[in-house]
């Protein structure tokens, strides 16, 4: 007799890394991984005091909507972070802190969408945890092809609209980088009101810019009124403070949804325990650390352009951390520099439907200067070689 599983599990077939594993094999002890947005500047010196000065909260059960402070500090930082007006986005029921954003980026597919609106929109590229929410969840992906700019969900017709119970966005964009400006956040925000779905604004990468700080969909939902109806904003520390083992996120907007996401996770959504919540708290309240971090991301954008600006096409992203190459064949090329450099990139095609990122190969610039200097050097000499 079978083992009794959730049918759905048969369609994620596709996960990146693995089908880079099956591509190149197991990482090396040498390898340079540029595969994987894990960031891995140092962390900042306060969260091992703060977490150290929290040592007897390790033995409570750390509640699902977090504590007070940390939802002043996300509020605050908001309301500072994008001129959001006060009250906007209020600490006590429109912030909900999460084990980084991946996880609630998956859970609240469960809890906002039904039979009635099957269809979940998102970029094509897309960030892989996009597809299997909306497969896990009963409902139909639905890409919208943007390669090189932010997708606009306004230029679908009514009758995919009518019935989309959920649409991701992603900006500053992985892989691609590239920012949606504040007028295409208010027709998003406008598009999921006109329609009643609920717009998912990914904003992980918003704090790893090169020359403008990217908008949010909260001012969007200032400069239209009607507080957050229909969207979620959700962010985290592990880019902006280099703290990805943390494990520490937020949700804000909508405080009906808020409530309804609480009432979900309370069930099964992973906590973040209470010493490194007011380690969160403190970074979220810091801003110096950000600025040091921004300086060596520019930094290794500059490296990126004079190694690798001869590329046809190469553009310098406006925002996040990944480097998004037109090297034709992207699966190719990659298995190229493995072979022959140890260095591992990701094809654009684990990460796209239909061909919509074949050409491409997403290269993370998160390790340091030294390494990336030289991992890019290596990467220029093979492409400029093939």
């Amino acid at each position: 007799m079978p083992t009794p599983l959730n049918p759905h599990l048969a369609e994620l077939t596709d996960y990146p890394f693995q089908r880079l594993t099956n591509l190149l094999g197991p990482v090396a002890g040498d390898a340079t991984v540029m595969s994987i947005g894990e960031p891995a500047h140092p962390a900042p010196p306060l969260v091992a005091e703060i977490v150290q000065q929290n040592a007897h909260l390790w033995g409570k059960y750390p509640p699902t909507d977090g504590t007070a402070e940390f939802r002043d500090a996300v509020a605050h930082w908001l309301q500072v972070r994008f001129n959001l007006p006060a009250g906007l986005v209020e600490a006590k029921d429109g912030v909900l802190p999460v084990a980084g954003t991946r996880e609630a980026l998956y859970m609240i597919a469960a809890t906002v969408l039904g039979p009635d609106k099957p269809l979940v929109l998102m970029p094509n590229p897309f960030y892989q945890v996009y597809s299997g929410a909306a497969v896990m969840a009963g409902a139909t992906p639905y890409f919208v092809n943007a390669v090189n700019a932010p997708p606009d969900y306004s230029q679908l017709q009514p009758e995919v609209l009518n019935r989309v119970g959920l649409a991701y966005l992603c900006s500053p964009a992985n892989p691609q980088g590239c920012v949606a400006d504040l007028d295409l956040l208010c027709r998003m925000v406008g598009l999921a009101r006109q329609y009643n779905f609920v717009l998912v604004a990914d904003e992980c990468y918003s704090e790893i810019w090169d020359k403008a700080a990217p908008p949010s969909a909260l001012e969007a939902c200032t400069r239209l009124g009607d507080g957050c109806a229909n969207v979620l904003v959700f962010n985290s520390l592990s880019k902006r403070s280099s703290v990805p083992g943390l494990r520490s996120g937020f949700v804000a907007g909508d405080p009906v949804l808020i409530q309804a996401f609480k009432r979900v996770r309370s069930y099964g959504g992973a906590v973040t325990p209470l010493p490194l919540l007011a380690a969160a708290s403190a970074l979220w309240r810091d801003e110096e650390h950000v600025r040091d971090n921004q300086r060596l991301y520019r930094a290794k954008l500059d490296m990126a352009e004079e190694h690798l600006g001869f590329l046809d096409g190469f553009v310098r992203p406006p925002g996040g951390f990944f480097l998004w190459l037109n090297v034709g064949n992207g699966e190719s090329v990659a298995k190229t520099l493995w072979e022959e450099e140890k260095i591992r990139v990701l094809p654009g095609a684990y990460l796209s439907r239909d061909g919509a990122g074949d050409a491409y190969i997403r290269v993370a610039l998160v390790h340091d200067l030294g390494s990336t200097g030289r991992a890019l050097q290596k990467i220029a000499r093979v492409l400029r070689r093939l």
